[in-house]
């Protein structure tokens, strides 16, 4: 019996599988929630257990654990990290699903719960695959396994594990089990991420609300102050005009400009889907570009004064703004965050006092060459399964631990998942296509096949 076959005869106990692993609430954003998680680990530990891995146990960090398994039996043959996380988003609001989250049930070829697309059928795949070649010959590479309960949290408690246990983790690449493809027909290979910071502007000037009428035209208003200072960060034509912003940030090369326009794109129908009467944003790029490959700052949210219902005329006490700046190549959040506060400060008013606060959403954007021997690998696999290339896209959204892999054990990651972006990830009614969790399982299959029989080896010699 070959590996195939195997993973075919096992489909239905998989599936039951799936369906007892998506049962737990493994909420990383909610402490009432700390013990389901470290079910989520245990639970994988035990699968990877049952799978023959070599080994496998639960790793503690400050927050939640990480489940870790590995399998090297091969001298001299690569060691592939597979990155997945067995936490999930928030539940909220329960009334708009049709069945409970954490009740899976299986409708019209999909299982509906919480964390089945992202991401407890897609890092389930590779355990069942690596089973499936350990069952029927052997896994023909070395394989470590890392599932961590942090990703939807930004990972804050993964750097010390990291810095403690870097040689043990220590590969030649990752396969991301977290991600999507471009369609159900369509594959797609992430080459790059934006990364991320953010910080809060607190602007104060009376000790107190005053009242407009008995102080009105006499001390600078705070609301007023921030607003000047707000709308001095970007220009009309969308470009940021923070001093230093840009600093680091390459041209894009006609290469990366081709990738992109590859990618199918209706404007149109983007901007219905947005709902906002026109789209915006930094001239001399088209809407995926600014998107994907340009970095932006977006104002999150302003508040001050009397919000309420009815009316209170006041000046008042102070006035604050949380801003988000998403990050290319070239940038740091660091830098980012300094050159706000020198930007904030050049541009306070008088009357006022302006402080900006680091809010520590810190991540790096993350980035690697299209023609990466391990993309080329994923490529090799992608094209056989569903009969076409994939597109090379990128993505404006941030995974943190993609550049602590980078920094902690210089390997670069693929993103390598089969979800689809139609399937409610972090919003109710969340699902995976059943379709997708048999293609996940013969795609890392096959990648293991591929790698095992020396194609990143013959690709970096």
């Amino acid at each position: 019996m070959n590996w195939q076959r195997y993973l075919q005869q096992k489909s239905d106990r998989s599936l039951v599988e799936l369906i007892d692993f998506c049962r737990i609430p493994s909420i990383s954003t909610d402490p009432d929630h700390t013990a389901d998680c470290r079910r989520g680990a245990e639970w994988v530990v035990d699968r990877m257990h049952a799978a023959g891995l070599q080994a496998a146990e639960v790793i503690e960090s400050r927050g939640h654990p990480v489940a870790y398994g590995e399998h090297l039996t091969v001298p001299g043959a690569p060691t592939v990290m597979v990155y997945g996380h067995y936490d999930v988003q928030p539940v909220d609001p329960v009334s708009d699903w049709t069945t409970p989250p954490f009740e899976p049930e299986v409708r019209e070829g999909c299982l509906f719960a919480r964390g089945a697309s992202d991401d407890k059928g897609n890092m389930l795949s590779p355990i069942l695959a690596a089973e499936a070649h350990l069952r029927t010959d052997d896994l023909p590479l070395n394989v470590k396994f890392f599932f961590e309960g942090e990703e939807e949290i930004g990972s804050p408690n993964l750097p010390p594990v990291f810095d403690q246990q870097a040689e043990r983790f220590a590969c030649d690449v990752v396969y991301s089990a977290d991600g999507y493809q471009w369609g159900e027909d369509q594959p797609s290979l992430t080459t790059a991420l934006r990364g991320i910071c953010g910080v809060q502007i607190d602007v104060s000037g009376p000790e107190r609300d005053l009242h407009s009428g008995a102080y009105g035209g006499t001390v600078h208003n705070p609301a007023a102050a921030l607003s000047r200072i707000i709308s001095s960060l970007v220009d009309g034509d969308g470009r940021v005009l923070v001093d230093g912003f840009y600093d680091g940030v390459a041209d894009l090369s006609d290469e990366d400009r081709g990738h992109i326009a590859a990618v199918p794109f209706d404007e149109a129908e983007y901007l219905r889907d947005t709902g906002a009467p026109t789209l915006f944003g930094e001239t001399g790029f088209t809407t995926r570009e600014r998107n994907w490959a340009r970095p932006s700052l977006e104002i999150d949210g302003m508040w001050s004064g009397a919000t309420g219902e009815g009316r209170k005329a006041i000046i008042p006490a102070s006035a604050h703004a949380k801003i988000s700046c998403r990050l290319v190549a070239g940038q740091t959040p660091a830098a980012i965050v300094l050159a706000l506060r020198r930007h904030v400060a050049a541009h306070t008013p008088p009357g006022v006092r302006a402080a900006v606060v680091d809010l520590r959403l810190s991540s790096e954007a993350y980035q690697m060459p299209v023609d990466h021997p391990a993309n080329d690998v994923a490529t090799t696999v992608l094209r056989e399964l569903y009969g076409r290339d994939p597109y090379y896209t990128r993505t404006g959204g941030t995974i943190a631990i993609l550049n602590m892999f980078r920094h902690h054990l210089q390997a670069d990651t693929v993103m390598f998942a089969f979800g689809l972006h139609d399937e409610n990830a972090h919003a109710p009614d969340e699902f995976f296509r059943l379709t997708s969790f048999t293609r996940a399982q013969n795609a890392y299959g096959r990648l293991f096949e591929i790698l095992g029989a020396g194609a990143l080896q013959k690709e970096t010699t």
